[in-house]
């Protein structure tokens, strides 16, 4: 059982190095466009897909309240996946519009469409890009080994941070540091550097 314990902590440890090595590039552009979305008036639309929702409410949260800075609120909107939601649609055989409809009704030129989602090629989550696509907004795709389908949709102004690991305990895990990286260099930028370096690179 020891072993076992250990084991589970270098897999983790092992992806998330994978990870620091493979997604800083990806990072720095992601936030480029969440903080230049904010400073000119728009909003954050997220998602997640599955138990990736509980990431997709954890950025929300710390955009509204805050992460780890007092600020003022950010504009950012989870899109629901709540029973009443999911049933309706589901009578109707609408499941995998989920987020596309959300989006349809909220989204906006110039909004970020910030997709979670362990597996990216998930119907859901493809039709919430699609819809995003039609809306002129940009994208930002956070998955894991698996987003093929997904990644074809993305044009050259959106990214995908792909996590380097097809197991989705540890694309998660390494989700939520993403998550909690993208909310401390958005606080930076916006609100404890005055240089604004960010715009040269």
């Amino acid at each position: 059982m020891l072993d076992r314990i250990k084991h589970y902590f270098t897999e983790s440890i092992q992806t998330q190095i994978a990870a620091a090595e493979a997604l800083p590039q990806s990072l720095c552009y992601a936030v480029t466009l969440l903080v230049q979305a904010l400073t000119n008036g728009n909003k954050i639309l997220c998602c997640g897909n599955g138990s990736s929702t509980a990431n997709a409410q954890r950025f929300v949260t710390n955009m509204i309240d805050r992460f780890e800075t007092e600020r003022p609120s950010l504009p950012a909107i989870t899109l629901s996946s709540d029973n009443i939601l999911l049933t309706a649609m589901n009578y109707e055989h609408l499941h995998y519009e989920i987020y596309a409809r959300q989006v349809q009704a909220l989204g906006q030129s110039g909004d970020i469409f910030f997709a979670i989602s362990t597996r990216g090629n998930h119907p859901a989550i493809i039709k919430g890009v699609e819809a995003a696509l039609t809306r002129n907004m940009q994208i930002i795709a956070l998955t894991g080994d698996d987003g093929d389908e997904l990644q074809g949709l993305l044009g050259e102004n959106d990214v995908e941070i792909r996590v380097p690991s097809s197991r989705s305990v540890g694309v998660e895990q390494v989700h939520m540091v993403v998550v909690n990286c993208l909310c401390d260099l958005i606080d930076h930028i916006l609100f404890l550097q005055q240089d604004h370096e960010w715009e040269k690179k």
